[in-house]
């Protein structure tokens, strides 16, 4: 990193829960100094924010950037321009990938891929299967962002559903724990109901029935038992019914050893949009009812949901054009998620301080990440600037993921990203993503308690 130096003018600076006029002067990647009157003469380059909100760049908890082995869907290196494009300065990636990520090697082969070719920083789970518990437990904490296991549905043999095996992973697992929680009994019942009624041609609208409110709670509910009963620290992903929510509990996320995530997705639609959109907003779990997209609002506003994250998940369009069956589930949304979570602060649902602290601070401090999701003298400058009176378009010419489309294809955003910086470096400006590749690997130790 070079000594350059890049000052950020007269900006309306939001950061852990207040919002201030001044000046960042960045310096070899980090921030340097925040205040107000910074002169011109004291940097290299500058940009004058004038009217425009500078955030810390969103950490994404959950993406599919579907390497290797799916590419064609998706990759490193089209999917981190689409995020960085959408204010997202850091991911962490799944591992049910092509070989899937259940071992230190895949581990390094994909931090190898993303070196040199991801325009935002990177982190990559572990994945928990029936057989790998040995290498689970010979994770080093700089390893992995964490353990991740499906305890519902998934492909290959990521799906943990030894009960002897699931029990010792919550007790040995060295690193924070994150699951996707489906019972599939249930949803396999539900399958088999449907396909009686229907054949083979389910409606879309039956997608949330099939993959119920029920079997989200029975295996969420679970998770959270075996975390208590062997103290270990869980963070559950996307979750999408009113009724989950008793099983966290509400406040900021120092002190808790169990946590939860909302997806922007499931804080945007509701199952009446199957109607137009149909698979295109096929995902698991499904998308459910206007009272649970209702809950989950208010459960990201009283902290039962400490994070916010997209769960980007690209298919190509053929595929999704297919019957339910064959539909995959999953939608690609890293370009769109902060503008998607900006007009409910444009509702008054949500405050700009309170969406910096889901997608930033909390996911920061929940894994441990050093110098990063805070705007703080001295923490690598990833940044984004958004313009709230600007508006953004969705459509097939500005959309930049690799799948080449959008579930919010023809929406007008009441905002639009007016720049994202990486280490410091402009990596998406004025609607164009720069040639810059300014990735780095992140440090991360989720094996960190947050509890005193």
């Amino acid at each position: 990193m070079t000594n350059h130096s890049l000052l950020i003018k007269n900006a309306c600076i939001v950061n852990e829960g207040q919002t201030i006029d001044g000046d960042v002067l960045i310096r070899a990647g980090r921030i340097e100094r925040i205040s107000a009157g910074i002169t011109a003469a004291e940097a290299d380059d500058i940009i004058d924010a004038g009217g425009l909100h500078l955030l810390p760049g969103l950490i994404d908890d959950q993406v599919h950037f579907r390497e290797p082995g799916l590419t064609a869907k998706g990759d490193i290196a089209t999917e981190s321009a689409a995020a960085v494009a959408g204010g997202i300065t850091s991911f962490m990636e799944m591992p049910n990938v092509k070989p899937p990520t259940t071992d230190r090697q895949a581990l390094e082969d994909k931090y190898a891929r993303a070196t040199g070719r991801s325009r935002a920083n990177f982190a990559f789970y572990l994945g928990a299967s029936n057989d790998n518990l040995d290498e689970i437990r010979r994770l080093e904490p700089t390893d992995a962002c964490g353990i991740k296991m499906f305890m519902g549905a998934s492909t290959g043999n990521m799906l943990v559903d030894d009960p002897e095996v699931l029990d010792r992973v919550f007790a040995d697992s060295p690193l924070l724990l994150v699951t996707h929680c489906e019972d599939t009994p249930m949803i396999t019942a539900n399958e088999q109901a449907m396909r009686e009624k229907y054949g083979d041609d389910v409606p879309m609208a039956e997608h949330p029935v099939i993959r119920s409110a029920e079997a989200c709670y029975a295996s969420s509910s679970l998770a959270v038992e075996l975390a208590r009963r062997h103290d270990a620290r869980l963070h559950v992903f996307h979750l999408t019914t009113g009724r989950e929510l008793e099983l966290f509990a509400p406040g900021p996320i120092g002190g808790k050893s169990i946590t939860a995530e909302v997806c922007v997705h499931h804080l945007f639609f509701d199952e009446s949009r199957y109607a137009d959109l149909g698979t295109q907003i096929k995902c698991n779990p499904a998308i459910k009812t206007a009272a649970d997209r209702e809950a989950l609002l208010d459960g990201l506003a009283t902290g039962r949901l400490d994070v916010v994250a997209t769960d980007h998940a690209p298919h190509l369009a053929e595929e999704k054009a297919g019957t339910y069956f064959n539909a995959p589930a999953g939608l690609p949304l890293v370009q769109h998620a902060l503008l998607s979570l900006l007009e409910h602060v444009h509702d008054g649902r949500l405050s700009l301080e309170l969406v910096v602290t889901r997608s930033s601070h909390a996911v920061a401090d929940l894994f441990g990440i050093t110098e990063r999701g805070y705007i703080r003298e001295g923490y690598r400058a990833d940044l984004v600037l958004v313009d709230l009176k600007g508006k953004t378009t969705v459509s097939p010419k500005n959309i930049l993921y690799k799948c080449g489309w959008s579930p919010f294809d023809g929406y007008r955003f009441r905002s639009s990203i007016a720049a994202t910086l990486v280490n410091g470096v402009i990596a998406y400006r004025d609607g164009i993503v720069t040639d810059e590749i300014a990735g780095q690997r992140l440090d991360c130790n989720s094996a960190r308690d947050l509890r005193p």
